[in-house]
């Protein structure tokens, strides 16, 4: 299993652009039941290895939309496809990392990441191997026979985070994921998450409140509006990687956040008004 960590890892060093994980999302409609709609027009398409950071304020329709590629949702029109593929359930091509770690609290972290792969036929030996594997990736080695309720809110992530890739997914979702944690661990998981990121070059679909989060991340920034959700704008963060902190006083990253922060404070006024 480490030998197929270091194959991705050598693929994503040598530059070689992945074949897999492309999105398209075309004219997306959802209605919240008995009510009015939560998206509308919504078109999205997005490369294989892409990181795309949707923004916007709350209750703009961003977790419904990843609920919708995630196959969680059924939309009341238009379609998702992966990899031209129409979505219409959940599958292993897609990981989904939620806000809260949602682990399961009665088996070790070990348990909880060779869950995926022991569900998808692999042998015990070979799922221990992976998430064993998928643990010393993230720094958490020697943890294995803890229990959720035993590791920190980043760990209990981070765990999450790998428990999502061990099925080695085309396109990784991710639904604020670091929102309830401080801001410190917040900046180290984000450091984290391009680490791996990095290494697997797995699509990413990152749904954030937070400007500067959605900058530091992403390929392409895409804000939307308040609801029903649409794209407001579609930003490409040309910003060199790999991305350190210090990437925040750069110029071109104040103009993609004063851009950010002008369409979404238009939206909260908008929204006042109403």
């Amino acid at each position: 299993m480490m030998d197929a960590l270091v194959t991705a890892s050598h693929h994503a060093a040598a530059g070689d652009p992945p074949q897999r994980g492309r999105v398209s999302v075309r004219d997306l409609h959802v209605a919240y039941p008995g009510g009015g709609p939560a998206v509308a027009g919504f078109d999205l398409h997005i490369a294989p290895g892409e990181f795309v950071c949707l923004l916007g304020p709350s209750g703009c329709g961003k977790s419904t939309v990843l609920n919708v590629v995630a196959g969680l949702l059924r939309p009341s029109g238009g379609m998702v496809l992966v990899d031209d593929a129409a979505v219409e359930k959940p599958g292993a091509e897609r990981g989904m990392v939620f806000q809260q770690p949602t682990l399961l609290p009665w088996k070790t972290v070990l348990d909880n990441v060779a869950l995926g792969p022991l569900l998808n036929g692999h042998s015990s030996a070979e799922a221990e191997r992976t998430a064993r594997s998928f643990l010393e990736l993230v720094g958490l080695k020697g943890y294995e026979h803890r229990y959720p309720a035993q590791l920190s809110g980043g760990m209990q992530q981070r765990v999450g985070i790998v428990r999502a890739l061990a099925n080695y997914p085309r396109v990784l979702l991710m639904d604020e994921p670091f929102s309830a944690l401080d801001a410190q661990t917040r900046v180290t998981m984000q450091e984290a998450l391009l680490g791996i990121w990095t290494e697997f070059r797995t699509t990413v679909i990152f749904v954030t409140h937070d400007i500067d989060e959605a900058i530091f991340l992403g390929d392409r920034v895409v804000v939307m509006s308040g609801a029903p959700g649409r794209i407001l704008e579609d930003m490409p963060v040309r910003l060199p990687r790999p991305r350190q902190p210090e990437v925040q006083f750069d110029a071109g990253y104040m103009a993609v956040k004063r851009r950010c922060f002008e369409l979404i404070r238009d939206e909260a006024v908008k929204g006042f008004r109403r």
